[in-house]
C-alpha cells in the first residue's frame, strides 16, 4: 500500500479524499518535524517514533569487502507497539473492517497532550522571564560601572586641573621672588653710582686751583 491507496482507504472515514490526503499529510509532517527535533512520537497500540544516533564506526562495502569508515550519523527509528507485534504475530486476531485495529487513546491521554503542552509553555515562559531578569541585571550593573567610569575619570580631572594649578601659582610666585630679588641687588649699586659723582666734580675744583695758583706765580 502506497499513500495514494493510503488516503483512498481512508477516504469514507473522513468524509471525502481531499480531506484524507489533508489528515495523511498532516499526521507525516507532524511525526517527522517531531523526529528530526529530537522528540518521540508514541501512539499506543501502533508503534513509537524516536530519533537515533549512531556513532562512527567501520563498515565493509558489500561489492568489494573494503573496509569504509562511516561517520555518525542519525537514523529514524519505529518500533512497533505491543498490540501491533500481537496482531502481526496472531496473538490476537485482527477486528472487522467496521472496527479499529489499534486500541484507541484512554480517556484523559488527549487531555493529558494539551497540560502537557501548556506546562512546556509555562516552563518556556519561566525560562524567558528569567533571561530577561538576568539581562536587565546586568545592563544595570554595565550602567553602574559606566557610572563609576565617568565620576573616576572626572575626579582624575579634577586633580589634574588642581595639581596644574598649583604648579602655575608656585611658578607664578618664584618669578616674582626672583625679581624682586634682582631689583635689590640693582638698586644699591645705583646708589654707589650717584654717590661717585661727586668726587669727580671735587677733584676738577681742585684742578682749577692748582692752575690758577700756577698763573698767580
Amino acid at each position: 500500500m502506497n499513500k495514494a491507496q493510503l488516503v483512498e482507504a481512508i477516504a469514507d472515514k473522513v468524509g471525502g479524499r481531499q480531506q484524507a490526503a489533508d489528515a495523511v499529510d498532516a499526521v507525516l509532517d507532524a511525526i517527522v518535524r517531531a523526529v528530526v527535533g529530537g522528540d518521540r512520537v508514541s501512539v499506543t497500540g501502533f508503534g513509537s517514533f524516536e530519533k537515533v544516533d549512531r556513532p562512527a564506526r567501520y563498515a565493509r562495502n558489500p561489492q568489494t569487502g573494503e573496509r569504509v569508515r562511516v561517520k555518525k550519523t542519525s537514523v529514524p527509528r519505529f518500533r512497533a507497539g505491543q498490540g501491533f507485534k500481537d496482531l502481526v504475530s496472531g496473538t490476537k486476531k485482527l477486528p472487522k473492517g467496521g472496527e479499529v485495529a489499534v486500541k484507541k487513546a484512554p480517556k484523559g491521554s488527549l487531555s493529558g497532550g494539551t497540560t502537557a503542552r501548556s506546562t512546556v509553555k509555562k516552563a518556556a515562559a519561566k525560562k524567558a522571564t528569567a533571561k530577561k531578569t538576568v539581562a536587565k541585571k546586568t545592563t544595570a550593573v554595565k550602567k553602574t560601572a559606566a557610572a563609576k567610569k565617568t565620576t573616576a575619570k572626572k575626579a582624575t580631572t579634577a586633580k589634574k586641573a588642581t595639581a596644574t594649578a598649583k604648579k602655575t601659582t608656585a611658578k607664578k610666585a618664584t618669578t616674582a621672588a626672583k625679581k624682586t630679588v634682582t631689583a635689590k641687588k640693582t638698586a644699591p649699586a645705583k646708589k654707589a653710582v650717584a654717590k661717585k659723582a661727586p668726587a669727580k666734580k671735587t677733584t676738577a675744583r681742585k684742578t682749577t686751583a692748582k692752575k690758577t695758583t700756577a698763573r698767580k706765580k
